[in-house]
């Protein structure tokens, strides 16, 4: 049997609640070029049909606290396509918050014990904890992760930035982001 939890729960719905939808959150971001950049990526990103019907066919309720902040890149980079997908399917909600709105939360949620962005936390709709992605895609984590180990995060940041120009339709993103989004809609096991 397991043991009683030592953090105190987190009141996903209030914390839901306190966030900013995309758009409040877009409309305050501090760097007008990334505030462009994410509205028109958001908007234009092409994104395979399979994926869309994919987001479109999510038959239950799926909220997403995001924790986001406009100066990041990999901000500026996955933020917009979590609303393209969200833009597909109505029952897909996303609330964002700085690491400043809720660090006791955000501190759950460390990379490698860094403070990376964004940080997406996928709840069900009675919102339960179900999944969480961020800050990039797992194969960009693990090189980031390897470039600590061996004191070279300069060249696995150059990596990354090499596997993003290849995929530049970020479908690696989408793949991740939609199995994320799978569970917390799940209707069966």
């Amino acid at each position: 049997m397991p043991r009683p939890p030592i953090l105190p729960p987190i009141d996903w719905k209030a914390l839901f609640g306190r966030g900013k939808t995309f758009a409040a959150w877009l409309a305050a971001a501090e760097n007008d070029r990334h505030r462009e950049e994410m509205a028109t990526t958001a908007r234009d990103l092409p994104v395979a049909a399979r994926f869309l019907r994919f987001a479109e066919g999510i038959e239950r309720p799926v909220h997403v606290v995001c924790f986001a902040e406009d100066w990041c890149g990999d901000v500026v980079r996955h933020v917009p396509v979590l609303e393209r997908l969200c833009a597909a399917q109505p029952q897909l909600q996303t609330r964002y918050l700085s690491r400043e709105d809720a660090p006791d939360t955000f501190a759950r949620y460390l990379t490698n014990g860094g403070e990376a962005v964004p940080k997406f936390i996928f709840l069900s709709e009675s919102f339960t904890e179900c999944a969480n992605w961020g800050p990039m895609p797992k194969r960009c984590r693990e090189l980031i992760a390897r470039g600590k180990s061996r004191g070279e995060v300069g060249h696995a940041r150059k990596k990354v930035a090499a596997l993003y120009e290849v995929d530049s339709s970020r479908e690696e993103v989408l793949r991740e982001l939609l199995f994320c989004l799978d569970i917390a809609a799940s209707t069966a096991l």
